[in-house]
C-alpha cells in the first residue's frame, strides 16, 4: 500500500514538480531574495547650512543601507520626492547646525520618512537616529577632549563589548532560509496525505479499498508513510543541496535528531491532511482548506511576530499551532545546537497534538467510511 501511494504520486508530473520547485528554488528565493535589513533606501539631504559639520552628517548615509540621490535643493521639492515615492527619507539640516556646535549648544536635524511600508520605515527611522546619535557623541567628545570611544587619555571609562550568538554576522538568508524550507514542509505534510485521499475519492477507488480486508488505519497509515518519505526527501534536498552548501546554514545540532522532529511533525500534520479529505470532494477544495489552515498556522508560528508582541489572545491559540513548536525545536538544533533536555517541550507539544489529530482523524475516516 505504501508503494501504492509512491507509484501514484510519480504518475502525477504537475504536483511532483510542484514539490521539487518547493523543496529548490523556492527555498533558493527566499534565503537569495528577502532581506529583514535595511538596504539601499533612497536618500535626500536638503542641506541648508552647507558647513562642514553638516556635510559630515550626510556623508555617514553609506551603502549598503542608504543610497543617496542628490540635494533636494529646497523643502517643497523634498516633499515632491517622498510623496511621488523616489525618496524613502529626507534628511533636512537647518541653517546654523555647524554654528551651534561649534559654540557647544544643541543643534537639531530633521528626518522626514515614507513609513507607508511599515517594516522600511522603521528601519530607516532606526538606523537614521544610530548615525545622528553617533556623530553627536563624537562631537561632544571632541570638544571635551575625549577620543570618539567615551574615554579620557588616561584610559577608557566604558569597555562595552558585545557578542552576537547563534548567527554572528546576522545573516538574513539563514534565518530566511530555514523559515521556508520549514514553511514548505508545513505546507505538504497537509497537502499530499489530503491529495492522496481525495485522489481515491476522485477516481472512485476509495470503495475498493473499503471492501479489501483493511481497517480504516491500514487505509491511512501507508498514505502518510509514503508522504512522510517524499517530505523527508525533499527535506534533504533543501538542506544539503541549497541551505548548507549555497548559503552556509550551519548545523550545530544532531540532523538525527531534527530529522525525527520533522517525522513526527509531517505525521501530526498529515493527519490534519487525512481530516481535510473526509471533508472535501475535489483536489481544489482541498487545496483550498489546505490554504485556510495554512495561513493562521503561520502567523501564530512566532516566525513573523514575536510571541511578546502578539495581544494575549492570539498568544493563548500560537500554542495550539503545531508549527510554533516545530519552528522552535528547528531553530534550536540547526542554529543552536540544542538537545533533546533543552526541547523536550516543544517536541511534547508536536507529539501532544500530533496524538488529539490523530484520534481525531481516526474517529472521523472510521464514522465516514467505516
Amino acid at each position: 500500500m505504501t508503494w501504492k501511494e509512491l507509484v501514484q504520486l510519480m504518475r502525477d508530473p504537475l504536483l511532483l514538480l510542484f514539490v521539487v520547485y518547493a523543496f529548490s528554488a523556492d527555498i533558493y528565493n527566499a534565503a537569495a531574495g528577502v532581506t529583514l535589513q535595511l538596504n539601499n533606501a533612497a536618500l535626500a539631504v536638503l542641506d541648508m547650512d552647507r558647513s562642514a559639520a553638516s556635510r559630515e552628517l550626510a556623508g555617514r548615509f553609506l551603502a549598503p543601507e542608504f543610497r543617496q540621490i542628490g540635494s533636494a535643493g529646497h523643502a517643497s521639492t523634498g516633499q515632491a520626492l517622498l510623496d511621488k515615492g523616489e525618496a524613502m527619507a529626507l534628511l533636512d539640516v537647518p541653517p546654523g547646525f555647524g554654528a551651534s556646535l561649534a559654540r557647544g549648544e544643541p543643534a537639531s536635524v530633521q528626518m522626514q520618512i515614507d513609513a507607508s511600508n511599515s517594516v522600511q520605515g522603521f528601519l530607516t527611522s532606526v538606523d537614521a537616529a544610530q548615525i545622528v546619535a553617533r556623530f553627536g557623541l563624537e562631537s561632544a567628545a571632541a570638544r571635551l577632549g575625549l577620543n570618539p570611544n567615551g574615554a579620557t587619555l588616561d584610559g577608557p571609562l566604558i569597555d562595552n563589548r558585545v557578542r552576537v550568538w547563534f548567527n554572528p554576522n546576522q545573516n538574513d538568508a539563514w534565518f530566511m532560509g530555514i523559515s521556508e524550507l520549514l514553511n514548505v514542509i508545513t505546507l505538504f505534510s497537509m497537502l499530499l496525505p489530503a491529495a492522496a485521499m481525495v485522489r481515491e475519492k476522485e477516481r472512485g477507488t476509495i470503495e475498493q479499498l473499503l471492501v479489501s480486508p483493511l481497517g480504516p488505519l491500514q487505509i491511512m497509515l501507508p498514505k502518510i508513510l509514503a508522504m512522510v518519505a517524499v517530505i523527508l526527501c525533499g527535506t534533504a534536498l533543501g538542506l544539503f543541496g541549497l541551505l548548507i552548501p549555497v548559503f552556509g546554514v550551519p548545523v550545530q545540532g544532531s540532523l538525527l535528531l531534527f530529522l525525527a522532529v520533522c517525522t513526527a511533525y509531517i505525521c501530526t500534520l498529515a493527519g490534519i491532511g487525512i481530516l481535510i479529505a473526509t471533508v472535501t470532494r475535489n483536489m481544489a477544495q482541498a487545496g483550498m482548506m489546505v490554504i485556510l489552515i495554512l495561513a493562521p498556522m503561520m502567523f501564530l508560528s512566532g516566525a513573523w511576530t514575536p510571541p511578546e508582541a502578539m495581544p494575549a489572545v492570539m498568544r493563548a491559540l500560537m500554542y495550539a499551532s503545531p508549527l510554533y513548536y516545530f519552528i522552535n525545536a528547528s531553530y534550536g538544533i540547526l542554529l543552536k545546537g540544542a538537545g533533546l533536555l533543552s526541547l523536550w517541550p516543544m517536541i511534547a507539544g508536536i507529539l501532544g497534538l500530533g496524538l488529539a489529530v490523530g484520534v481525531a482523524c481516526t474517529l472521523r475516516f472510521t464514522r465516514q467510511f467505516g
